[in-house]
């Protein structure tokens, strides 16, 4: 008979709660410091001030993902808006799933809990970026319906850029 695994759950992340704050913290932490999230980790600073900070923000949804009683996976994301559909759109922030856990449906099942969320507020689509070597992650994205983002196939393929401030 094969082993079966522990119950995974997906539940909304709460920021008033102490110990959801604690699991997104340590999750968010471990994104950060693994060289796919930038390998430094996060500034004290920014682990502080963070909760309180998307807690109050009107356009953010994430979700936790535990096996058991322990914290396994995160996603962030954030409501914006396509104005060529006039209609919100969600973008995925952070998916991040500890290494341990990897390869077992985790960051699946937070993705289609983020698809959920979208269709509920009546979003058109789910965007994201992903670094290019990340082929793990591509997968993973493809696997769950992502594809690379173009209006034109002449015009080539949209690319994710930023100027820091």
């Amino acid at each position: 008979m094969p082993e079966r695994q522990p119950a995974l759950s997906i539940v909304p992340t709460e920021l008033r709660r102490g110990d959801h704050v604690a699991a997104f913290l340590a999750l968010l932490e471990h994104y950060a410091r693994d060289p796919m999230g930038g390998g430094t980790g996060l500034a004290d600073e920014v682990k502080r001030a963070l909760p309180a900070r998307l807690a109050k923000h009107p356009g953010f949804v994430s979700f936790l993902a535990f096996v058991q009683d322990t914290p396994v996976g995160l996603i962030n994301c954030f409501e914006g808006f396509s104005t060529f559909a006039a209609r919100p759109l969600l973008n995925v922030h952070d998916l991040a799933v500890l290494d341990g856990y990897r390869g077992r449906g985790i960051g699946q099942a937070l993705l289609a809990a983020a698809e959920q969320a979208a269709r509920q507020r009546g979003c058109c689509k789910l965007t994201l970026e992903v670094l290019s070597n990340n082929h793990r992650a591509l997968a993973a994205y493809a696997r769950a319906g992502f594809a690379p983002y173009q209006l034109d196939p002449a015009a080539g393929q949209a690319l994710f850029l930023q100027k820091l401030l």
